[in-house]
């Protein structure tokens, strides 16, 4: 309630800084129980192994997760909106087969926009269903990629086409140097 300008802007500041933290446990959090449902060790340990494996891959943690994040705002987008042009029609009567069905409104956006957010909300968390799945398959690959280098010795446990997709003009030396002789 103060209408100090230094004391907003530090209280913004903070406010910043809680907001990373929160972030970043969140994002600790998930890596570390998915490590802990792979390998059954400690919080603490497995949120250790999570964070120093994600940043030895960095580069790939950025692209994979604006990939998904976008994949998933379409997904969500789609849902939604083809929900919502449903309920509007189903709310004007302009389906002729459900036409009977449909209660007469007077206001009918209250029940469209209501329809909307449950399905926003319905999709939300089917796809951070599938967010957690993603980041599990990523976590396995990214070990898969440290324990295992490809050779006959000691090849990857990855599919083929993960492999494809993933490791696509990232051959190692031993790879390539087998493919020239």
């Amino acid at each position: 309630a103060a209408e100090n300008k230094l004391a907003k802007f530090l209280l913004s500041c903070l406010k910043c800084c809680f907001w990373c933290l929160e972030k970043f446990i969140k994002f600790l959090n998930r890596n570390a129980y998915i490590m802990i449902a792979i390998y059954g060790t400690n919080f603490c340990t497995s949120a250790r192994n999570a964070f120093f494996l994600l940043m030895r891959n960095i580069i790939r943690v950025a692209v994979l997760d604006k990939v998904t994040d976008f994949l998933f705002f379409l997904g969500k987008l789609l849902i939604v909106g083809s929900v919502g042009i449903l309920a509007f029609f189903f709310f004007t009567h302009r389906i002729k087969l459900v036409q009977d069905t449909a209660p007469p409104l007077n206001y009918y956006w209250v029940p469209i926009l209501t329809v909307i957010v449950g399905s926003y909300l319905i999709a939300h968390g089917f796809f951070s269903v599938y967010g957690m799945c993603v980041d599990t398959l990523f976590l396995c690959f990214c070990e898969d990629l440290e324990r295992n280098d490809g050779s006959p010795e000691r090849p990857y446990y990855m599919s083929p086409e993960l492999s494809q997709i993933l490791l696509k003009g990232n051959l190692e030396p031993s790879k390539s140097a087998e493919s020239q002789g």
